[in-house]
């Protein structure tokens, strides 16, 4: 699933929405990942980390991984300093 543009409070709604029809749709399957991209995400707010948090625990309840890809230097640190950087997994930056 890949996100574009601002994911903050006025966006929330619809990325909810869209997230947890992704999760139910891949909860049949074997994979155990399930990859949000935000690479397309110049930035978020508090209450768009609030809704990835509920997400990763609903995708762990359901047995799988949440992980967030191709996060922004932006969006890393506000999952830092919003102190969520220990509730969502974060891929790596490719070097």
């Amino acid at each position: 699933m890949k996100l574009v543009g601002d994911f903050d409070v006025r966006s929330t709604s619809t990325v909810r929405q869209a997230l947890y029809a992704h999760l139910e749709a891949h909860t049949d399957t074997c994979e155990h990942d399930i990859v949000v991209d935000l690479s397309g995400v110049p930035s978020v707010d508090e209450t768009a980390l609030r809704v990835l948090a509920v997400a990763t625990r609903a995708a762990e309840r359901a047995g799988h991984r949440l992980v967030l890809r191709g996060c922004s230097p932006s969006v890393r640190r506000m999952l830092t300093v919003a102190r969520f950087r220990h509730r969502v997994s974060v891929e790596p930056v490719a070097v």
